[in-house]
């Protein structure tokens, strides 16, 4: 019996046989979530507690099969789906999806690691408390995907990333031991914070099962405002208007050009967006008020009316109802569906210090135009913290396919040798993956990449969990 078999059957007798996939359509497992490739893995397995992962951990290890840990395979740079070599284990956490403890009294839930980021926010609205973190793919992607990449989202403003909202962790390590790091405590000054190694690193230094995160209380009152400013230097001076005159209520701040707006009206005519036809930007912004809604009102007025007299607005439309927010909210989140619609696009998730980013894409467009005729820049993201979707669609009547597959590398080296300039990061919310591995080396200081391996290499040194991932192999 080969070793590969004898590890599945192994594998069978630990989780279940139903749960150990290795035949039929395993697509939905083994192609990432763009459908730019897809994988083949040795087998799927979905364990359905802490001690089983621990234990397909220490079988694959004794076996020497590398594992690649997924939540809801939502990722934007393939990296949690398998390789195509046929050898390795995809561990889907998704059966582990339960809410384990809400402790109102400490403003903490603590959750399996395939809870659904939409289901987590649910059971925390149902005991009145708010979790922040939003994304476009809440309703599929799993909290242990969302730290195993430190997601942002739209309240990043307000919040911070998924890092800022994580207070302990269980992890299963390399080599199949379990960490209990579920800890509720603010406070913990006892060395090392082992948490913060594991947020963010894409599952090549273990396993995330489960995780304490912060709650906050229900804000009374949430208005959205729709704003049309003139110029990308009007929305960085609304930005400090709105820091002014909202204060820590400010929890949205997402601005969208002219073309990514057409896109939505294109491909979803029964989606109303203001503005778009007669400005080249516009801002959706959050007010979150723990006063009354007539207080978060009296603000937004205020705001509105400053910023007009500013002239870095010069139309605006405040939702009067939740319904009419998220409609307005819905525009923004439909801006990467539209340009799937579109077509072929090459992404790239960057950040910039706000105050530069003007500058970045005044010049980079530039650069791009003359480099690349005819290519069309959809750019919007999260101005509120400095990260945009610097994106590019290919120009109009061209094979897409092709532009993409002869233009993406030096399209690619462009943007990021100018955010380089900028002092920027090449990846901002999304991760590296597989999709920027051989990228970073060219934009990461090479004492960071050597601190990075040293602690691949002490916590996973026979290079088994997500290997070449974040780091080249």
């Amino acid at each position: 019996m080969s070793t590969h078999t004898q590890l599945i059957e192994s594998l069978r007798q630990i989780v279940g046989a139903s749960n150990v996939l290795t035949d039929g359509d395993l697509t939905p497992w083994v192609q990432d979530w763009r459908k730019r490739e897809t994988g083949k893995a040795l087998a799927v397995v979905r364990p359905g507690s802490t001690p089983e992962v621990a234990a397909v951990v220490k079988a694959c290890a004794a076996a020497r099969v590398s594992i690649v840990p997924q939540g809801g395979n939502t990722g934007m740079v393939v990296g949690s789906t398998p390789d195509a070599s046929g050898t390795q284990v995809v561990l889907s956490l998704t059966r582990m999806n339960k809410v384990r403890t809400l402790d109102a009294g400490n403003l903490t839930i603590t959750v399996d690691a395939g809870c659904v980021l939409q289901n987590l926010q649910e059971a925390c609205e149902k005991a009145g408390f708010l979790f922040p973190l939003s994304l476009a793919s809440e309703g599929s992607c799993t909290i242990g995907g969302n730290l195993g990449t430190n997601a942002g989202g739209t309240q990043v403003v307000r919040y911070g990333n998924t890092r800022d909202l994580c207070l302990g962790l269980e992890v299963v390590n390399a080599q199949g031991e379990i960490w209990d790091g579920l800890s509720g405590l603010r406070k913990d000054n006892t060395g090392y914070d082992l948490r913060h190694l594991f947020i963010g690193s894409e599952g090549t230094l273990g396993v995330i099962t489960g995780a304490t995160m912060k709650l906050y209380p229900m804000p009374k009152s949430q208005l959205t405002a729709f704003a049309a400013v003139p110029s990308l230097e009007a929305a960085v001076e609304l930005l400090g208007l709105a820091h002014q005159h909202l204060g820590s209520g400010l929890t949205g701040f997402e601005v969208m050009g002219q073309f990514a707006l057409s896109l939505v009206a294109k491909h979803f005519p029964q989606q109303r967006v203001p503005f778009w036809q007669e400005h080249a930007w516009c801002v959706v912004l959050e007010n979150s008020d723990n006063e009354s809604e007539a207080h978060a009102r009296e603000c937004f007025e205020r705001l509105l009316e400053a910023a007009m007299e500013a002239g870095c607005v010069v139309d605006a439309v405040v939702a009067e109802s939740m319904a009419q927010a998220h409609a307005l909210w819905h525009i923004r989140e439909s801006i990467p569906m539209a340009q799937a619609e579109e077509g072929l696009n090459i992404k790239h998730d960057i950040s910039i210090n706000v105050s530069r980013i003007p500058e970045f894409v005044t010049e980079t467009n530039a650069l791009l135009l003359e480099r690349f005729p005819g290519a069309r820049m959809v750019v919007y993201g999260h101005l509120g913290d400095g990260n945009l979707h610097y994106n590019v669609q290919a120009p109009e009547n061209e094979d897409q396919a092709r532009f993409l597959n002869e233009q993406e590398t030096p399209m690619n080296a462009l943007v990021y040798e100018a955010v380089d300039r900028y002092r920027g990061s090449i990846s901002a919310e999304h991760g590296v993956g597989s999709l920027k591995v051989n990228t970073l080396p060219k934009h990461k200081s090479p004492v960071a990449l050597d601190m990075m391996r040293a602690i691949k290499q002490g916590l996973d040194p026979q290079n088994l969990m997500n290997p070449g991932r974040v780091l080249k192999a």
